[in-house]
């Protein structure tokens, strides 16, 4: 969002790093961006990538050069970067996955680490949930991987916004029916990624989330009721 010409930001600058459920177009991230006002909010997740691939395809390098721009002596605004991986991280998917007992926490680990050495504050979210059900119950294959940010939250202190719990139930709540509505249309139906309304409704779980870890966030965020 940009800026007015000699207006002041409200809050820190966000970057949004992760992977397709938060990426613009396919993710929430964008509607999230969108309920900022008067704040930088730069949307650079992209689609099919890992804890692993994210750094290796450079794509990190990008987000530190960002983050260098403004030293840690420069108050004029803070850098925010929420980080949410956890897909692609799974078995089956070359080049992407990683071990979840061995790299995915300290990739994590590595990406926190990197943000406070550049001056700025990382805050962790869980992976959003898919929405398959099997025999009328919702199946979350990602909780693992959450429950790993989680420890990593806790192991170095750093905030970490349970995505997964929260939309878990949400669309648990609305059962298959309703839970599809919250796709993309066909022919890129699936049950993953986010259509118009499942990036609403998911980005305000975000913002909320974010409200009750930041609540220096509340003169620069717009909830809907």
């Amino acid at each position: 969002m940009a800026l007015a010409q000699g207006q002041p930001p409200a809050g820190p600058r966000l970057i949004l790093v992760g992977d397709s459920t938060m990426a613009p177009r396919s993710g929430y991230g964008n509607a999230l961006c969108e309920r900022f006002q008067q704040v930088a909010c730069l949307n650079l997740a992209r689609g099919g990538r890992s804890s692993k691939s994210y750094r290796a395809e450079d794509l990190w390098d990008t987000v530190l050069t960002l983050l260098r721009e403004r030293g840690p002596g420069d108050t004029r605004q803070r850098n925010l970067v929420l980080i949410q991986f956890g897909h692609n991280d799974q078995p089956g998917k070359p080049g992407r996955s990683t071990d979840l007992a061995t790299e995915f926490g300290p990739n994590l680990k590595a990406y926190v680490r990197e943000v406070r050495e550049a001056g700025a504050e990382a805050l962790l979210i869980t992976p959003l949930t898919r929405r398959s059900f099997k025999a009328g119950e919702l199946p979350n294959d990602l909780r693992p991987w959450a429950e790993a940010v989680l420890q990593v939250g806790a192991e170095l202190d750093v905030p970490v916004l349970d995505l997964n719990a929260t939309s878990h139930a949400a669309v648990l709540a609305l059962g298959q029916a309703g839970a599809d509505e919250l796709a993309e249309s066909p022919p890129r139906f699936d049950r993953t990624h986010l259509g118009p309304k499942g990036a609403q409704l998911f980005a305000q779980q975000v913002a909320e989330g974010l409200l009750r870890l930041k609540p220096e966030l509340a003169s620069a965020l717009t909830l809907r009721p």
